[in-house]
């Protein structure tokens, strides 16, 4: 669907190429399930107003564009020639926002504007398309600090003035997925990397879910969680070691946690979900799997953080299993693949079979092939490296720990 009429009419015509792409390409990348609602088309119209966020889209529209003239094996290679322009327009668009931004974050007055929490925001997802590593998290925490203390918290604490739907939905959108990206992505780095989730708590009616509106449509539940996984991992490394009294606490609650996970009733999950009212029975099928394949990586990753507090390793080659039997399951439907990526990799961080290995990197590859996303390139690599590693160890590491060590603070999800 070509965009013509209104402001975007004034734009060039390189401008209008690239958004243009994005509303083909982009949107539906991003997101679980593309729609009339889809957030990131929505933010269109906040673009042709405002440059710093249309810089923003046109990088992440132009960086997508270059990645298709890469190939899974040889990604580090450089452009293909006829793609070396479309690399230029890359670089020379997220310099621009970058440098829009640099400027709107020195004036209060802008920097608490919609449109500069959602350019840091895209900035994100364009980490994840160039490697996934290094510099979300920066991206991540101004982004917070910004919500925090800007407009998007007053919304929150219901001080604002009605903004709009579209605004408002908006600001809805980056809250959740920010919230997303900081408990998926706090599972992968090192420990404490982050600041943490508590100043992004919402009412309840912040968080009501909809996978038309989420990038990677994993249950509240189940990452709220992860994020008390995380905080009880984080723990462990205090430089006072704890007390006995204090391990037996954390055991009793990391117990709890993983119970109440084993306990999440995927298909209800799916089956209440607002586009499930209208939907057929494969699509909640789907969607169960889907979240089936995040409970299970959260009780594979929640269990080795009970191992690690209990100095033991547990066997989880039958939740390995499944979770990869899931995975095979969702591979004949790229809107839903797309966003298990954070699930295979836990999947292969504990996989010891040559023939599962294989299997995850070529199911990479298919991601690969539907996202044209580097962080995916990465997560295969990341995983050989990992590999060759522990195979050369008698003793099981504790990837919890160790993952953080891999060179890069990576975001796979």
């Amino acid at each position: 669907m070509a965009l013509e009429t209104g402001p975007i009419s004034n734009l060039d015509q390189t401008s209008r190429y690239y958004l243009d792409y994005y509303n083909d390409q982009i949107c539906k990348v991003f997101i679980v399930y593309d729609s009339e609602e889809n957030p990131f088309r929505r933010l269109i119209s906040l673009a042709v107003n405002n440059s710093v966020l249309l810089k923003s889209v046109l990088a992440l529209a132009a960086r997508h564009r270059a990645n298709s003239g890469y190939s899974f094996e040889n990604a580090i290679v450089g452009a293909s020639p006829d793609l070396l322009q479309i690399h230029q327009d890359a670089l020379v668009f997220k310099h621009q926002a970058i440098q829009g931004l640099t400027h709107a974050l020195s004036d209060p007055t802008i920097s608490e504007q919609d449109t500069t929490v959602a350019s840091i925001f895209l900035l994100i997802f364009l980490d994840l398309l160039e490697s996934g590593s290094d510099k979300w998290n920066f991206h991540l925490e101004g982004a917070k600090r910004l919500i925090t203390s800007g407009q998007l918290h007053e919304l929150q604490a219901g001080k604002s003035q009605d903004p709009g739907r579209t605004i408002e939905q908006i600001r809805k959108f980056i809250i959740k997925q920010i919230h997303v990206i900081e408990t998926l992505g706090a599972t992968f780095v090192r420990p404490k990397l982050l600041s943490g989730c508590t100043s992004l708590d919402h009412p309840d009616s912040l968080l009501q879910e909809t996978v038309e509106q989420s990038f990677i449509g994993c249950p509240e539940y189940l990452l709220h969680a992860v994020q008390c996984l995380s905080a009880y991992r984080d723990s462990m490394v205090e430089p006072q070691p704890p007390t006995s009294t204090t391990s037996n606490t954390h055991m009793q609650d990391i117990t709890s946690v993983l119970d109440l996970i084993q306990k999440f009733d995927c298909y209800t999950w799916a089956s209440n979900l607002p586009e499930s009212q209208k939907t057929s029975t494969r699509y909640i099928s789907n969607l169960c799997k889907l979240a089936q394949s995040y409970k299970l990586g959260a009780l594979i990753y929640g269990q080795r953080i009970l191992d690690a507090l209990l100095d033991v390793n547990t066997p989880q080659e039958e939740l390995v299993s499944e979770l990869i039997g899931l995975i095979d399951a969702l591979r004949d439907d790229g809107r839903l693949l797309k966003c298990v990526l954070w699930p295979i990799f836990v999947a292969g961080l504990e996989c010891r079979s040559q023939a599962q290995r294989d299997f995850l990197i070529t199911s990479l590859e298919k991601f690969w092939l539907d996202t044209n996303c580097l962080n995916v390139v990465n997560a295969a690599k990341a995983l050989q490296s990992y590999w060759q590693k522990t195979d050369k160890q008698a003793s099981p590491t504790q990837w919890i720990f160790d993952i953080g060590d891999l060179d890069h603070d990576w975001l796979f999800i």
